[in-house]
């Protein structure tokens, strides 16, 4: 008998696919990638699209318990969170979330992660456009490289804590982010979104 596992995406507007008119992001497109994969005989991996725009960790925590327990797959969840981009940015003089309370946050999203799935994977934040780094954007926002660099840190010394994997895009985007990012220098563009998924694609395979 053929398996049926869901796969859980949550995430903020990096994660949901924003700007992409193509592709609808690079979860859309692994989504479309295990249908396929199913209709040729593979197990049925039914992939979730939680991710909400401008989200931050502290919205993340406010909804995931509801959201794991709504869509828990007999056969295996495999969860993935793609937070930071948020957190990190800087409005009216401080931090949205500091990397204390970034940390505590995540490391919480992982125990509610850890009660339905083995499989939970840390993605990391992209880097912004030199364009953007360090000026305040139209919403007020302030984002800067090197807070993307600490606050990736954190996520990879709670994956190793925790065993879990942590999905480098930053390194993949950091030499030719000025290709791979939308005009506003935080989004993907179609290309870079494509490159998630080629990244990504390895990784549901093993479940298909």
């Amino acid at each position: 008998m053929k398996k049926i596992r869901y796969g859980l995406f949550f995430g903020d507007s990096i994660t949901y696919g924003e700007y992409d008119g193509v592709f609808g992001g690079w979860v859309d497109i692994l989504k479309r990638y295990a249908l396929q994969k199913f209709h040729e005989g593979s197990d049925e991996l039914i992939l979730f699209n939680l991710g909400i725009g401008g989200e931050s960790t502290e919205g993340l925590l406010k909804r995931m318990p509801h959201e794991l327990n709504a869509r828990n797959a007999a056969d295996g969840n495999i969860v993935f969170i793609g937070y930071g981009a948020n957190d990190l940015a800087v409005k009216d003089g401080k931090q949205i979330v500091d990397p204390e309370q970034f940390r505590n946050n995540i490391q919480t999203a992982v125990e509610y992660a850890q009660q339905f799935s083995n499989d939970i994977y840390l993605v990391s934040i992209l880097p912004f456009s030199q364009k953007v780094d360090g000026i305040v954007a139209a919403s007020g926002k302030l984002r800067i490289n090197e807070d993307v660099i600490r606050y990736n840190q954190i996520l990879q010394h709670i994956a190793i804590e925790n065993g879990l994997i942590y999905i480098d895009f930053y390194t993949a985007f950091l030499e030719d982010r000025e290709i791979l990012l939308f005009e506003d220098g935080v989004h993907p563009n179609e290309k870079g979104y494509g490159m998630m998924a080629e990244i990504a694609i390895p990784i549901i395979e093993k479940y298909l």
